[in-house]
This record gives structure tokens, sequence and C-alpha cells, in this order.
């Protein structure tokens, strides 16, 4: 592992169907997410992905290069919302080496460079 390294993960379209399953799993039964006319009635577009859900993909991109047990910390900040029917993808960069651990600087954005989640992680090197 060396600082510059990069991590990479094509999420699936968040459809729908996606953000109902979602809800069901998760309890977050928030109507932005999954009831279009609760959306119109406060002004908002369309339904939109659980904050908490793109965090979960970030989580994935960790955990589909490093095993659990070597990840130390794990951060994210919302930065725009995630639209259903967007094919986001998550990035991350290793930013320095030192000690055993790695640090990572995360990030989920849709195709048109919209940055809807950032984040940051430390990873055990070995």
């Amino acid at each position: 592992m060396n600082t510059g390294d990069t991590l990479d993960l094509e999420v699936p379209k968040i459809t729908r169907t996606t953000l109902a399953l979602y809800a069901g799993a998760s309890g977050d039964h928030n109507p932005v997410h999954i009831d279009m006319d609760a959306c119109a009635a406060v002004g908002i577009p369309d339904v939109f992905a659980h904050g908490m859900l793109s965090m979960a993909y970030l989580g994935r991109l960790l955990t589909d290069h490093y095993a659990q047990d070597r990840i130390r910390s794990f951060s994210v900040r919302f930065s725009a919302i995630t639209p259903v029917n967007s094919t986001p993808r998550c990035t991350g960069t290793v930013t320095s080496v030192e000690d055993g651990l790695a640090t990572l600087d995360l990030t989920m954005a849709l195709p048109d460079g919209t940055v809807t989640l950032r984040g940051s992680a430390v990873v055990t090197t070995h």
C-alpha cells in the first residue's frame, strides 16, 4: 500500500426499489426517501437516497479492499443529496502511510461530478 493508491467502486443504479428495500432493512421510513407525494408537498422534486445507504456504499468500498478488522476509523460528511436513479461512483485515495497505518480520503460522486459524500478512513497496512 502506497500513498496515491486508489480504490474504486461502481455503485449499482439507486432505484426506487433500492430505496424501499433499504427503508425496510434499516427502519428509516422517512417519506423523503420513498414517497413522491410527500416530497412534492415540501417542494422536493423527487425521493432521494438515505444518507446511511450512501455511507454503506463507501463502507463496501473499504471492505472490498480491506478486511473489517483492519479498519481503524471511518467517518463521512454528507455534502449533497444522492438522487433516485443515479449511478454514483465511490473512490478512495491513500493520502499517507505511516507507522503501519494508511489514511484514505473517500468520496461518493454522481456522474456529473457532484460529490454527495466525503469521508476518511484509517486502515492498518497489514
